[in-house]
C-alpha cells in the first residue's frame, strides 16, 4: 500500500512540474502566470507599438501607477486605455513591479530607477534613456526577451 502511495505522489508531483513548465511566457523568456496573460498581452500592444516593451521589474510599482494615469507621455499625448483593460494592465504591472520606499523619489526614467541600475552596473546610462536602444545590449528585446545578451555582455558579471 505504502508503494502504491509513493508511486501515486510521484506521479502527481511529477505531473505538477510539467504542467508549471507550460506555463506561457507572451514572448519572454520569463514564465508569466496564465492569471496575468492578459495583462501583460495588453500592456504589450498598448506600449510595445511606440517603443520596447519594458519589463515591469525595472521600475517600482508607483512608476507604472502613475504613467498609467498620466496621458502625458514623456511629453506625447496618449490615449490612455480605458478600464476594463487598464485595470488588467495595472494588475499584470502592479504583480511583477518592484517596490517604492516612501522616502525615494518615484523615478520617471530609466537611468533613475535603482532596480534598472542593479540590474546593469556597468553600463553607463545617459539621464534619458531611449527605450530602443536597449536592442543593442538584448538584441531580442523586440520580443520581450531581455534575458539574451549581445556578445559583448555574455560574460558580463
Amino acid at each position: 500500500m505504502l508503494v502504491l502511495l509513493v508511486g501515486l505522489w510521484s506521479v502527481a508531483v511529477g505531473w505538477g512540474l510539467v504542467r508549471a513548465a507550460e506555463i506561457p511566457a507572451a514572448g519572454t523568456v520569463d514564465p508569466i502566470p496564465e492569471s496575468f496573460q492578459l495583462g501583460a498581452e495588453l500592456y504589450l500592444e498598448n506600449c510595445a507599438g511606440c517603443h520596447v516593451g519594458l519589463p515591469p521589474e525595472v521600475m517600482p510599482g508607483e512608476t507604472w501607477r502613475r504613467l498609467l494615469q498620466d496621458p502625458q507621455h514623456y511629453g506625447v499625448q496618449l490615449n490612455l486605455p480605458v478600464s476594463p483593460p487598464r485595470v488588467i494592465i495595472w494588475n499584470y504591472l502592479r504583480a511583477f513591479s518592484r517596490p517604492h520606499a516612501e522616502d525615494e523619489e518615484v523615478p520617471y526614467r530609466l537611468a533613475k530607477s535603482r532596480y534598472f541600475k542593479a540590474l546593469h552596473p556597468r553600463v553607463k546610462l545617459p539621464q534619458t534613456n531611449l527605450t530602443g536602444s536597449c536592442v543593442t545590449c538584448h538584441p531580442g528585446a523586440g520580443q520581450y526577451n531581455f534575458r539574451s545578451l549581445a556578445p559583448e555582455w555574455q560574460n558580463s558579471p
